[in-house]
């Protein structure tokens, strides 16, 4: 039994197509190179000339998990049954990649030790999807995400705003980066890291190992893979290292500006970005006013620098968490449908 909430709207086809990519050969995780994409595509519909989303699904999940059942709740394809069936939003097709690492998942920008994930989604995903479903096209691309996917579509806007993606929408995005890693994260992840010998290797490798994984093991694995993304040290273990000093958890202020320089508010405040950010013709960001991970505070700071550089946007705060807010799609997706249509 599924949890739809309204049995009456049509049912769209889930179709699942596989990539056996170029970009991801050998990368330094041994993670698969071949790749699954499930592609929604509404009732009534080949996918023939409609917009095309492509879904930056969140750290510790693939692509394929917002495919699959979901308990008291819908999953994104009955959302969009519902969402579609209704008329709150045109037809579109949407694409959902399975990006996972064996660090839990990636920021979908290209790294030395997570493998080229920006490349794959650009150069491999959406060729392959509009090839497919004769979707999409200039003009016609939308990208949304929540939390490391939120953060996924705000940086693919930044980058290829107005080129690749015309719409974006990011949900509690990873913004503001002292908020967000430095003020505790680096602390709370050396101190877990005390009971393996403060080695990083020693960790995943127990990680890995089993049988079980605790929320603190989550956590720590979370900014192993942030950082391994951020600052790559191919030379390191899976290519991870700490821009702290594992004793005194000082910043080392080199590998932090490698940090730094993938943050969205300081991606911002340069010129070559901004002109990508206006070629959008949907930009929505929006997060909880209680977010767990203070990612609200670079948020609304994100909010103002777009206001001052006159980048139109829409930009929403609700009351609620970093947890459980997939209902944010029902603001999120009509708008970036209407917008491509």
């Amino acid at each position: 039994m599924t949890m739809r909430k309204d049995y009456t709207q049509p049912e769209g086809t889930v179709h699942t197509l596989w990539i056996d990519s170029e970009c991801l050969k050998g990368n330094l995780l041994g993670d698969p190179s071949r790749r699954r994409v499930d592609v929604y595509v509404p009732a009534g519909h080949d996918g023939k000339g409609l917009p095309l989303l492509v879904d930056l699904v969140g750290y510790t999940a693939g692509g394929p998990a917002h495919t699959n059942w979901k308990n008291y709740g819908e999953n994104v394809p009955e959302r969009l049954d519902r969402l579609i069936g209704t008329g709150a939003m045109p037809p579109v097709v949407v694409a959902f990649p399975d990006c996972f690492t064996r660090l839990g998942g990636n920021q979908y920008i290209d790294s030395a030790a997570t493998g080229a994930w920006e490349t794959f989604l650009i150069r491999e995903t959406v060729p392959l999807v509009e090839r497919s479903f004769a979707c999409g096209g200039d003009g016609r691309r939308g990208v949304f995400g929540k939390s490391s996917g939120g953060y996924g579509a705000l940086v693919h806007a930044l980058r290829h705003g107005g080129s690749v993606w015309a719409a974006a929408a990011s949900h509690s995005g990873d913004v503001g980066f002292e908020f967000l890693y430095h003020l505790g994260e680096f602390a709370s992840a050396l101190r877990h890291l005390v009971d393996h010998g403060m080695s990083i290797e020693t960790f995943i490798r127990k990680f890995e190992a089993g049988p079980k994984a605790k929320d603190a093991d989550w956590h720590t694995m979370m900014i192993l893979a942030q950082a391994a993304t951020f600052d790559p040290a191919p030379e390191e273990f899976y290519g991870v290292r700490l821009p702290v000093d594992m004793q005194t958890c000082e910043l080392i202020e080199e590998r932090w500006a490698n940090w730094l320089r993938w943050d969205p508010l300081r991606m911002a405040e340069e010129e070559h970005h901004q002109k990508a950010l206006r070629g959008l013709k949907c930009l929505y960001v929006d997060c909880g006013d209680i977010d767990q991970y203070n990612m609200v505070y670079g948020s609304r700071i994100l909010h103002r620098k777009l206001e001052t550089a006159g980048i139109a946007h829409v930009y929403e705060e609700f009351h609620d968490n970093h947890s459980s807010v997939d209902y944010r799609m029902d603001v999120s997706l009509p708008l970036l449908a209407k917008a491509l249509s």
